[in-house]
């Protein structure tokens, strides 16, 4: 299949000249994109792979033909993706992207599914920034720019439709042909790998990615969803003796549980919510391991198992049932965005100076708290309820995240290309960022405490989902949530109640030692704000115990 390839390089002086003797077919160029994928872009496959089937194991031909079955995938991929007039836009495209996936792969370990590419497509330009490193530009040069340089100036056979269509059929039922004699040929270990090792496939490079671009844009294009579905319509606020409801929200990002000080934690990572009296539960399971699923799902009512991006994304979600009841709503935004949850109530961008009074290297998330007092008292009539979302722990730049007065662990990782920086670098920049946190969200307990003669105030802090820090060479978030690390999902949360708010703290002690999910948001903060409605579930309020 290799005859039509004839390109020849020539060296003039210090330059060397691409030409061709003579036009190549387009499987041809398929065939050696195929290759050059295989070969270079693969890299943490074949790690993952070789952890499972080591080598010295006696797997070396087995790890061969997988090779030869992504090759033959990868060929099949190419050709019914591209056209007669769409191969070099669409080898160029596949190359590029290609490169930046086995960047990503090779030095996080991430996956690149339906749900991750939906972060990508939702990352704004500071967070890429963050990510961009001297090694991803070398990968997208040498994998991606010079291979799409060289397509590019491929001259390609023309040919007609028919024959387009026979010679494509050639190819794919060639390469069909392969891989089934080759799975057929170690049937023993590819029973093994399809059924015990899913999550080996998740790192085949495009052929995954291509599968999940395809499965995003199914979940995205196919459904049938129009407008916004309304829920609770019926909610009102219940009337009684207590004063004026003041609740602050605090969506973390990217806290794992086990590096929450008051969660038993060698490093004493919280010392100042320690002194207050807190609520801290200990078992909270998280929405998803990516913010654009867990935030729009914990405010949601369909919880995890229910949840859908597409009828998630149609449907009010708690804040328009709050809204409707007449709590008055703020969203103060310092982290990417709200997903969509606060499209229909105030909102405020806390990313730009313009806007956040506390930015150095970076806009801080105690600026969020600068002018909310002035807020508070703009607002004399209605509960009041204040969503803060932090740029908190988000990663890989986690030296950015916190201001040097909290740099007590040290040394720590100063780079964003975290294979460079060992495991103690690593958890001491992330270390010192919970150390941030744990001062901000004292902060607005003090803002809360300042206002407890007017209102029953209360703060709920819980993070949107976890992180891995290297472990099995793991890195970030976002991983599949089936296959997931507990450190990806296994998140701390708080919570803190005025003199005011009445409830009974020490039911509410002994029930946070029980497994919680983010499911309960929604009806928690309903029963936060004495929100009655149909919808309203006590079992996943968890201030119902403590009524």
């Amino acid at each position: 299949m290799f005859k039509d390839y004839n390109s020849v390089s020539n060296l003039d002086g210090d330059r060397v000249i691409f030409s061709l003797s003579k036009p190549i077919k387009a499987r041809t160029a398929v065939i050696v994109v195929a290759l050059l994928l295989v070969v270079f872009a693969n890299g943490a496959f074949f790690k993952h792979v070789g952890a499972i089937y080591p080598l010295a194991g006696g797997n070396l031909f087995f790890v061969i033909s997988l090779g030869i079955v992504l090759f033959s995938v990868t060929v099949i991929l190419l050709s019914l993706l591209s056209g007669r007039y769409t191969l070099k836009p669409i080898l160029i495209t596949v190359l590029l992207v290609t490169s930046m996936v086995a960047y990503f792969m090779d030095a996080y370990d991430v996956v690149i599914d339906s749900h991750m590419i939906q972060n990508l497509l939702e990352t704004n330009i500071k967070e890429s920034v963050d990510l961009l490193s001297f090694k991803q530009v070398l990968y997208f040069v040498l994998l991606g720019v010079i291979p799409s340089v060289i397509v590019y100036r491929l001259k390609i056979v023309s040919m007609t439709l028919t024959e387009t269509l026979v010679d494509k059929a050639k190819v794919i039922g060639i390469a069909l042909a392969v891989a089934v004699v080759i799975i057929f040929s170690f049937s023993k270990y590819y029973t093994s790998f399809f059924r015990e090792h899913k999550p080996l496939r998740y790192y085949a490079n495009p052929a995954y990615y291509l599968y999940s671009v395809g499965h995003y844009a199914q979940e995205t294009f196919s459904h049938p969803y129009s407008g916004i579905a309304p829920i609770g319509e019926d909610a009102k606020i219940i009337s009684g003796n207590q004063p004026r409801k003041l609740i602050v929200l605090v969506v973390g990002e990217a806290v794992r549980w086990d590096h929450f000080g008051l969660n038993g934690y060698s490093r004493d990572t919280t010392p100042l919510l320690r002194k207050e009296d807190i609520i801290n539960y200990t078992q909270f399971t998280s929405s998803g391991t990516e913010t654009a699923v867990s935030v729009p799902c914990m405010f949601s009512s369909f919880g995890r198992e229910g949840y859908d991006k597409e009828k998630a994304k149609h449907t009010e979600n708690v804040l328009d049932v709050l809204k409707r009841a007449g709590v008055n709503i703020l969203w103060r935004d310092n982290n990417s965005d709200s997903k969509g949850v606060a499209d229909r109530v105030s909102y405020e961008d806390y990313q730009s100076p313009k806007v956040n009074t506390i930015c150095d290297e970076e806009c801080r998330d105690e600026g969020m708290l600068v002018g909310l007092q002035e807020y508070i008292n703009t607002h004399p009539k209605g509960d009041i309820l204040i969503v803060l979302h932090q740029m908190g722990n988000h990663g890989p730049a986690y030296y950015k995240r916190y201001t040097k007065p909290f740099e007590k662990y040290t040394p720590v990782c100063k780079t964003n290309q975290l294979e460079q920086c060992s495991k103690e670098e690593i958890t001491n920049a992330y270390d010192n960022t919970i150390l941030y946190t744990d001062t901000f969200l004292t902060q607005v307990i003090a803002l809360l405490k300042g206002n407890d003669e007017r209102f029953a105030t209360g703060m709920f802090y819980l993070s949107d989902h976890g992180e891995s820090l290297g472990e099995n060479g793991l890195y970030l978030h976002g991983f599949p949530y089936a296959i997931a690390p507990e450190a990806q999902k296994h998140v701390p949360a708080v919570m803190w109640f005025g003199k005011q708010f009445k409830i009974d703290k020490a039911k509410m002690a002994d029930s946070a030692k029980e497994p919680q999910t983010q499911d309960s948001l929604f009806h928690t903060l309903l029963g936060y704000l004495d929100v009655n409605t149909t919808i309203y579930q006590p079992r996943l309020d968890l201030l119902h115990v403590g009524r």
